[in-house]
């Protein structure tokens, strides 16, 4: 992985809303990383300081995308996959629960020219992860059972925020969802687009609802419903799974 590694070919997709307490850090992470090339900052309307933030900062890799108010995070990262330029596109969340450290495994398929696109896992993993809610974790590996039985992938973490991708494809892929539902979606019609999908494992450093923690069980729901509405839109663009 070593020659791969030297040369920036990765657009950073960073939706964020009310993350003062960590983008400084994030960024500064995301950067040391030899694979960016840029950083594109979507900021969903935040209110807590994050918007002075992000405009002192100075690195020419670094784009700030302004909403003008709160959206939701799949509007910010559509948003932010349109305006990527770089060869490879991931999304990154804006706390520091991953690790721009693991760029180097999430990219090394991509490189190697065998993946279109890569999921990083926080299950697959024999790296550190905190350890933190059950039924959190239950959730996830249900969420992801279900859409595998649509989608006929054996994903063991459909709603990780890695997501990593060759660039014309997620920019060939028309996402509708606004909020948390856009990681099914997404899954769903990578599946039915039969583009070469691989998983590696990550580290993962979950944070609680007094850190900051957005997601609610609401998104679950969501994300249930989602898995059934695009995996019946895949219905006839696939030949296994559910679908003979």
């Amino acid at each position: 992985m070593s020659a791969l590694k030297k040369s920036p070919r990765l657009s950073v997709v960073m939706p964020c809303f009310n993350e003062a307490a960590t983008i400084v850090e994030i960024v500064d992470r995301v950067l040391a990383s030899p694979h960016t090339a840029e950083l594109i900052i979507v900021d969903d309307g935040s209110t807590d300081g994050t918007r002075e933030i992000i405009a002192e900062f100075r690195d020419p890799r670094i784009r700030v995308l302004l909403q003008a108010d709160n959206q939701g995070k799949g509007t910010a990262i559509r948003r932010g996959f349109q305006e990527a330029t770089a060869d490879f596109v991931i999304v990154q969340d804006a706390d520091l629960e991953y690790d721009p450290v693991d760029y180097d495994l999430v990219m090394e398929p991509l490189l190697l020219g065998r993946a279109d696109v890569v999921f990083g896992s926080r299950f697959q993993s024999g790296r550190p992860r905190r350890v933190l809610y059950f039924w959190h974790s239950v959730g996830n590996r249900l969420l992801t059972l279900l859409s595998n039985m649509f989608t006929d992938l054996n994903l063991t973490d459909m709603e990780t925020c890695y997501k990593a991708f060759r660039r014309e494809v997620i920019q060939s892929i028309d996402l509708e969802q606004e909020r948390f539902g856009i990681e099914p979606e997404i899954t769903a019609k990578v599946a039915a687009g039969g583009w070469r999908v691989w998983e590696v494992g990550i580290s993962y450093s979950g944070r609680t609802y007094a850190e900051g923690k957005k997601i609610h069980w609401r998104d679950g729901f969501q994300a249930l419903q989602c898995i059934v509405k695009y995996g019946l839109q895949g219905k006839g663009k696939s030949s296994s799974g559910l679908w003979p």
